[in-house]
């Protein structure tokens, strides 16, 4: 019953978007994510955003039968670029054929001894609408917290830190309810990768778990 996690899968089998402007890596991407998982059925994975390209379910339908054939329990949360994301009712109503998928949103799932949390965050970088957003993401963020029986593990999609910027109001949340540990994509490249901070942050350890950055091999967290 190990817990895994791993981020930004960028699937696309409907929509065809290419990803090689971020290097040769992603090529055949696909078939390094099945050849390459690692989980028995009785696992869990934390896909922390970007799992798809699509832009409506009808799109995402490939996307998710192929995820759905992979081994394991599979806890899905919001990227940036997951457009074909709904409401829970409308997520659960589509999930019903695909029995491994679950959503994290506004609320958490307990895997072994510990509580998956999470939301997508939001760009460190902000104007006065990214501050709306980012208001948003922390009631999330707090929502799922509350909602933890055990301890809680926080997966975002965006880093609350990178490089010497921070996203303050992302990180107090996280010392407020005594979280140890938090694991981030949505960073690809050589460039930023170098920036990415991996580490201990205000008592936080911080882990990059974006595909390419994983080898497209999920990052095994629990036993």
């Amino acid at each position: 019953m190990a817990l895994y996690t791993i981020a930004d899968l960028h699937l696309s089998f409907s929509t065809q978007k290419p990803m090689d402007v971020f290097g040769d890596r992603w090529k055949d991407h696909p078939e390094k994510i099945a050849q390459r998982w690692c989980l028995t059925e009785e696992d869990t994975v934390v896909l922390a955003g970007d799992f798809s390209w699509a832009i409506d379910f009808k799109e995402l339908t490939a996307d998710m039968e192929f995820l759905h054939a992979l081994p394991g329990k599979k806890i899905l949360s919001k990227g940036n670029h997951d457009y074909w994301w709904e409401t829970m009712s409308k997520l659960n109503k589509f999930a019903a054929d695909y029995p491994s998928v679950c959503f994290l949103h506004n609320n958490s799932y307990e895997v072994g001894d510990v509580s998956v949390c999470g939301t997508r965050g939001w760009t460190l970088e902000q104007t006065n609408e990214d501050e709306k957003v980012l208001n948003r993401e922390v009631g999330r963020l707090k929502a799922s917290l509350q909602a933890a029986k055990k301890q809680p593990v926080v997966f975002l999609h965006y880093p609350p830190v990178f490089g010497n910027l921070r996203c303050e109001p992302i990180l107090e949340v996280l010392k407020e309810y005594g979280v140890k540990e938090c694991y981030y994509g949505h960073l690809h490249g050589i460039g930023a990768v170098q920036s990415a901070v991996q580490g201990t942050v205000d008592g936080i350890d911080f882990r990059l778990i974006s595909a390419d950055y994983l080898d497209f091999t999920p990052l095994k967290i629990r036993d």
